[in-house]
């Protein structure tokens, strides 16, 4: 596969920006979404730089419909054939017991995971339809069919990337849009630093005592499903590491 035009949301650190180099290297061009300008503009200028393709940042908040419209049509005309739309904008905020939790962070992950995914997906979907081609890869999670202690609105909100990923796919289907799912176990990026509000340890923690995914094998996992013949989809990929069996067993004496 190359040639393509790639959009990638969250592609400033972690999975998206992994994901924006595997595609890179094998020679298509990607438009990287996020909103920290600067990281966006360093991994387009180094996309261009070492793999000789067309890259473009997008600097926008995707829980903002207003902006997410503006901002895609401010591309010019050609990046607007979205060939594979990759929704990996995504996060867990704070770790908390339901009656203890933030209602800021609810809504943090409500309006980023969920409607920002929405958002992204209508605007650029419309486009693929029109031109009767295109695939959606949607970044859920190993939350999306367990639900853990303390994660409460987090699993609710990969629950409706499931549900959504799966209701797209019987509304784009007549319209050869392909769409899939890729839900990873624990990857060791700015996950958990999120999720602990930037506290390191805590987050290092998380990782400590056996071997984690990397963005890299998650990316190449989105590559896979990507790269497949037209006439296969694969709906739903659960990658975990080795470690873990599930959200609740891991065994840390790997």
């Amino acid at each position: 596969m190359k040639n393509k035009t790639i959009l990638i949301t969250g592609a400033s650190s972690g999975i998206g920006k992994a994901t924006a180099h595997l595609f890179a290297k094998n020679e298509n061009n990607i438009i990287l979404t996020g909103r920290r300008e600067d990281r966006l503009n360093a991994i387009s200028t180094d996309l261009r730089s070492k793999y000789g393709i067309k890259a473009t940042p997008l600097c926008f908040d995707i829980r903002n419909n207003n902006e997410v419209i503006s901002a895609y049509n401010s591309l010019e005309k050609d990046w607007q054939s979205v060939d594979i739309l990759i929704n990996n904008a995504g996060l867990a905020a704070g770790l908390d017991e339901f009656q203890d939790s933030s209602t800021d962070d609810w809504e943090q992950m409500i309006d980023t995971n969920i409607k920002g995914l929405l958002y992204m997906s209508k605007i650029v979907s419309k486009d693929m339809v029109e031109n009767k081609n295109g695939h959606i890869i949607n970044i859920s999670s190993i939350a999306a069919s367990n639900v853990y202690q303390k994660g409460h609105v987090y699993c609710g909100t990969k629950h409706a990337v499931d549900a959504i990923s799966k209701g797209m796919r019987i509304d784009l289907m007549p319209h050869n849009v392909r769409v899939s799912s890729v839900s990873p176990g624990l990857v060791e990026t700015e996950f958990s630093l999120v999720r602990f509000k930037w506290e390191r340890e805590s987050a290092e923690n998380v990782y400590k005592g056996y071997q984690p995914l990397k963005a890299e094998d998650i990316a190449e996992s989105v590559y896979f499903v990507a790269d497949r013949p037209p006439h296969v989809n694969i709906n739903d990929l659960l990658i975990m590491p080795t470690a873990q069996a599930n959200a609740y067993y891991l065994n840390k004496d790997l």
